[in-house]
């Protein structure tokens, strides 16, 4: 049996380095939602997640040619439905409890 090897993050080789800057905080946004325990503690994360996502999705030097602007859009497109499910979850949860 081969030793497990953790695996290898992909790269997305963006022209203007967005994607990168963008990666890291988005990567911790998404830390801070998976470790909160309810969707209200979630929703800061998630509305901050979407503002960084929508940096990415609003690139003016989108190319529909270039295999990594479009993995780019289809992450960030993938990534603001996840927000918006949590956004949508906390709005749920302050209804069932009455907290509006």
């Amino acid at each position: 049996m081969k030793p497990h090897r953790p695996a290898q993050q992909a790269q997305i080789n963006c022209p203007i380095d967005l994607f990168p800057k963008q990666e890291a905080e988005i990567a911790r946004l998404t830390e801070a939602i998976n470790a909160a325990r309810t969707a209200e503690a979630k929703a800061p994360s998630a509305e901050a997640l979407l503002e960084a996502v929508n940096v990415l999705l609003a690139c003016e030097v989108y190319d529909e040619a270039r295999l990594d602007c479009r993995l780019c859009r289809n992450f960030s497109q993938l990534r603001a439905k996840t927000a918006g499910l949590v956004l949508q979850a906390e709005r749920l949860s302050r209804g069932a409890t009455g907290n509006r």
